[in-house]
């Protein structure tokens, strides 16, 4: 495996994004709109709409996630930032605050369909806490799903991440709302 990089989306990396997510937009059209938009919107938006949302996004501030890099092929999105950059899970009962700290959220990690079960998860993980610790963030904050052993998880629930691949990139438990759902986090 080849080091890993990351570029903030912007019109530049706009196609790779694309690349990244495929025809469908991640899982249902989502475009990585999920924890930024109402369900109501996000329904509304589905496909095409959530597409031109997050084009709306690509190169503002706060930057609204990485595409990642191994060489210069894209193999993943991370939709991060300010945990207020993402309503819906602000609202989250599940995924609620755990104390007032300022994290950098990660909210999203999707691997390109032909990379997935390659390994790449801790790798890219480590990249998106270099690059937030340089965009001056001192903590980093994942959702994961932790699978039930012997279960996979489904593209729908693993958008968020995997628990292991988070432990091996040095996150910590800080809380855990469900059995399968641990809050976790890391100092940059």
């Amino acid at each position: 495996m080849g080091s890993l990089t990351v570029r903030e989306l912007s019109r530049e990396t706009w196609g790779d994004f694309e690349s990244v997510l495929g025809a469908n937009g991640g899982a249902r059209g989502c475009w990585c709109m999920h924890w930024r938009l109402s369900i109501k919107e996000w329904t509304e938006g589905k496909g095409e709409g959530n597409k031109k949302a997050m084009k709306r996004l690509a190169g503002r501030e706060p930057v609204p996630g990485l595409v990642v890099y191994e060489q210069d092929t894209p193999v993943a999105w991370c939709s991060l930032g300010p945990r207020s950059s993402f309503p819906r899970l602000e609202r989250s009962p599940l995924l609620a605050n755990v104390d007032d700290e300022e994290v950098c959220a990660i909210a999203c990690v999707y691997v390109e369909k032909g990379h997935r079960g390659s390994g790449l998860l801790p790798g890219i993980l480590e990249a998106v806490c270099d690059w937030a610790s340089a965009a001056g963030y001192t903590t980093a904050e994942g959702y994961p799903v932790e699978p039930r052993e012997g279960k996979r998880a489904g593209a729908d629930t693993a958008m968020t991440g995997i628990a292991s691949a988070f432990l091996d990139a040095g996150f910590s438990e800080v809380a855990r709302p469900r059995a399968d759902r641990p809050i976790m986090r890391r100092k940059v």
